[in-house]
């Protein structure tokens, strides 16, 4: 709802601020989250969440209910980590953060346009187009530097152990697509506000 001067109404108005700081709290945990990250990551002893060869969980043996158990998963700590596999495990925190920032960025824009009554500005379509390749980036490229980061350990500790290759898998990549959907959905939006603005022009040069 808007007044007669073209601003939203107050509660639109509250409502868009929200919406707004909302976006910024969501960027400013993300970089939060990468500092933590690259705390633990550069640490004297890091903790990686590595794949393992389907390790029988013992500690269910016996459990009425529960015919077998196994994990995929373990939290390994490797003090003595190559410091490629860490840059690697950082740009898998990292790159997905960074998207997550731009995105925030141009949901805060938008709302500050929306406020202002001018959401077809020229710099919220780039934004958006900018999210959506940093989505696309952080989503395939994070996730291959986290398998390459975790493979350098086990390398590493299969020099000193081989066995470590019977338990550990030595490359493994799972791709999660999901972002790259969203990522087409926010290209869709860039080029609706490109468009917007083109129109928006226009029917200014008409008047």
């Amino acid at each position: 709802m808007r007044t007669r001067e073209g601003r939203p109404s107050l509660v639109d108005g509250i409502a868009l601020g929200l919406i707004a700081t909302g976006a910024v709290s969501v960027g400013i945990g993300a970089i939060v989250a990468v500092t933590s990250a690259a705390s633990e990551i550069f640490g004297t002893a890091p903790t990686v969440s590595m794949p393992v060869h389907d390790v029988d969980l013992t500690a269910l043996d016996g459990v009425s209910g529960v015919s077998a158990a196994t994990v995929d998963t373990a939290l390994v700590t490797v003090p003595a980590m190559p410091s490629g596999a860490r840059w690697m495990l950082l740009l898998e925190t990292l790159l997905p953060a960074l998207a997550t920032v731009a995105l925030c960025a141009g949901v805060w824009w938008l709302g500050v346009s929306l406020i202002r009554s001018r959401p077809f500005r020229a710099s919220l379509g780039w934004m958006f187009a900018v999210a959506a390749i940093l989505m696309i980036a952080g989503s395939l490229f994070g996730q291959f530097a986290g398998g390459v980061g975790r493979a350098m350990i086990v390398q590493d500790l299969a020099t000193t152990d081989p066995q470590v290759e019977d338990v550990l898998w030595t490359l493994l990549v799972q791709f999660d697509l999901a972002p790259v959907g969203w990522a087409f959905a926010l290209a869709l939006v860039a080029g609706l506000f490109e468009i917007g603005r083109r129109l928006q022009r226009d029917t200014e040069g008409l008047v």
